[in-house]
């Protein structure tokens, strides 16, 4: 469980909200990026990029020299976010309209793991969400690549799930509104593999 902090205490639709680690990793595993937003050289910036989870910690990479992997390494304070979309709710008036979704925020400073085998094993955890199966077929990084490569762990230990599933909820009034109402599923789908 994902520590409360006045940062993770849910404010506005509390019910939806969730500290549980398995509902976070479910979430974590999932979703195929993130977003994670730090001040750097006084301004707000948010990079979109990959992610995975091992355990308790989220992992990120980046080039030696990419601005997101130096500012983590020095110690940045982040705010990560993730949102899966399971729905458009389309409800009888135009304020109660919503999005089915599952989300998780994390806060907290990622930590950089230097050892070459802790960065392998991270690695092919990576190719195994992708892709499972693949990491067996594929050539391995070599030192050379994991040299050139920063690898950063943020610990689950500051965040939460948020969430909202179900039909719209409508006031009494709109009931009888001449329109259809109702949930349109929103899901990501894999396609017919290209070859490259």
């Amino acid at each position: 469980m994902s520590a409360r902090t006045d940062r993770t205490t849910f404010r506005q639709r509390p019910q939806r909200g969730s500290h549980d680690f398995d509902a976070m990793a479910a979430i974590l595993d999932e979703a195929l990026s993130c977003t994670i937003a730090f001040v750097d050289d006084g301004r707000p910036v948010s990079i979109p990029t990959t992610h995975w989870r091992m355990g308790e910690r989220v992992l990120f990479h980046g080039g030696q020299g990419s601005r997101l992997a130096r500012v983590m390494a020095a110690g940045a304070e982040l705010c990560v976010t993730v949102t899966l979309v399971d729905g458009l709710v389309l409800a009888r008036s135009a304020f109660h309209h919503s999005m089915n979704y599952r989300s998780v925020v994390l806060f907290g400073q990622a930590v950089e793991i230097t050892d070459p085998a802790e960065k392998a094993a991270a690695f092919a955890a990576l190719i195994e969400k992708l892709s499972p199966g693949r990491y067996a077929s594929v050539r391995p990084p070599t030192d050379k690549e994991l040299g050139a490569t920063k690898l950063l762990a943020l610990p689950l230990a500051e965040g939460g799930a948020k969430m909202r599933s179900g039909p719209p909820v409508d006031d009494e009034a709109d009931m009888s509104w001449p329109v259809w109402a109702g949930v349109v599923p929103v899901t990501m789908v894999k396609g017919e593999p290209v070859a490259g």
